[in-house]
């Protein structure tokens, strides 16, 4: 039927260690879907454990998309990421199944479902922002009304706003035809259990053994270096602090982040909010029908 309507995109969202995974695995399980990884820490190769990719099991039962897409320095930005998940769609679809955009990134996940036009980069600017230090970049957006991103601590991505700024003004115009956003309500301290419970398995899984790996690979100052755990597990590999503080300082840094993630995603209207079961119910009532 050549005026079919397409198979809807799906949107899951919510702060770091919410569920999203699971959720969109059981969606993806049960109507044949494919899933799009909109994170901006997980489209570095080889930083696996520090960023919670999806396990080698949960990728061989569902295809992922948005993994191991750059190396660690390469630069990638929410544009790119649009022009990515663009094409992944319309492959998913072409495919008969059914897209499922799950992440916790709100650039990425705005940029896609809103159709942003990011514009052109500009590298003079840049040149010129870039001998400034953190601290001035971060007063500059404060004195010209320009949200900071999730990750305030990356210089590349404070630069990257500034250069944007006014050309991203679509955020909350209406979502692109055929899209579903649901975002994953939280208890604050369930949801802090569930960082502190994942924290745990990340030093289990040996997050500071693939850090030191990564960082002799690439250098500690990489720009992928400077994400949660891997900054942190530089101090502590120098000495600044021992394995129980360190493990105490990554809680603290994703809960910050986790707080961040809440704070972008609750201003957006567009998004049906519920726990995990409710809005399994929901989905199943939309895709079932």
């Amino acid at each position: 039927m050549p005026n079919a309507q397409p198979l809807p995109l799906i949107v899951i969202v919510g702060p770091t260690a919410s569920g999203k995974s699971s959720l969109a695995m059981e969606i993806a399980s049960q109507y044949n879907g494919e899933i799009i990884c909109s994170d901006s820490r997980t489209i570095y190769k080889g930083m696996d454990i520090g960023t919670a990719k999806p396990s080698r099991e949960d990728r061989a039962k569902v295809p992922h998309w948005g993994l191991d897409i750059v190396e660690p320095g390469e630069q990638f930005s929410a544009a790119d990421f649009q022009s990515y998940a663009k094409k992944k769609v319309e492959e998913i679809r072409s495919r008969g199944n059914i897209p499922l955009m799950v992440g916790g990134t709100g650039l990425y996940i705005d940029g896609v479902v809103y159709d942003y036009n990011f514009g052109q980069a500009r590298p003079e600017l840049r040149e010129a922002l870039s001998s400034l230090s953190d601290d001035d970049l971060k007063n500059y957006c404060v004195n010209n009304n320009i949200e900071l991103p999730e990750n305030d601590k990356n210089r590349r991505y404070v630069i990257r706003a500034i250069e944007q700024n006014g050309i991203n003004s679509k955020r909350l115009s209406a979502l692109i035809p055929n899209t579903l956003v649901v975002g994953i309500a939280t208890n604050p301290e369930e949801l802090k259990a569930r960082i502190e419970a994942r924290a745990e398995q990340l030093f289990a899984n040996g997050v500071v053994q693939e850090a030191i790996l990564l960082g002799e690979k690439y250098g500690w100052d990489s720009e992928a270096m400077t994400g949660n755990i891997y900054k942190l597990a530089r101090k502590y590999l120098d000495g600044e602090f021992d394995e129980a503080e360190l493990l105490q300082k990554f809680v603290t840094s994703d809960w910050r982040l986790a707080k961040k993630q809440r704070t972008w995603f609750k201003r957006n209207p567009d998004i049906h909010w519920g726990t995990p079961a409710e809005l399994h119910a929901y989905l199943d009532n939309i895709l079932s029908a």
